[in-house]
């Protein structure tokens, strides 16, 4: 029952503390609580930390994140031809723009494999078969962060 709820909540948009997450999730349809929730768990809110992903067996650098959002270094390619940041520098030093981009590559998912806590999972954990218990677990540790949030923000209890 509480994820049926907080699924409808991906559609309606709650008022949120910070400007940045309205204005992201107003544009593409996806509570800003919940775009607080994934910045909280991706970075801490913190709009300068950067992430380097490493290939587990040898340690090798694969990509980086950066930024609220974390978004990660294969979209920058996209980003700058599309000219939505001039430099990935910009992920770092544009915090609304970050969670902007953050929201759109969420949004993007959610139109790929639809709304579902496995299509939440995605936004860290990719598409791959194989990732299916990442996508769970970061989902679930996102829902943990969105509970607590509407708990304090709201004084909603799911």
């Amino acid at each position: 029952m509480a994820r049926v709820f907080f699924f409808l909540l991906l559609v309606v948009c709650q008022p949120a503390a910070a400007f940045c997450f309205d204005a992201a999730g107003a544009k593409y349809h996806i509570d800003p609580l919940l775009l607080k929730a994934i910045a909280r768990g991706e970075s801490s809110l913190n709009p300068s930390a950067i992430n380097i992903n490493r290939d587990k067996r040898t340690g090798r650098a694969l990509s980086k994140d950066y930024g609220l959002m974390q978004v990660n270094s294969t979209h920058i390619p996209e980003l700058i031809r599309d000219g939505v940041i001039t430099q990935k520098s910009d992920l770092l030093t544009r915090p609304c723009l970050n969670v902007q981009i953050g929201t759109r590559i969420l949004a993007s998912h959610f139109q790929v494999c639809g709304i579902s806590w496995n299509c939440l999972g995605s936004y860290n954990a990719g598409f791959r078969k194989d990732r299916h218990e990442t996508r769970e677990s970061y989902a679930n540790r996102i829902y943990a962060i969105y509970k607590r949030i509407l708990k304090q923000e709201k004084g909603i209890v799911i």
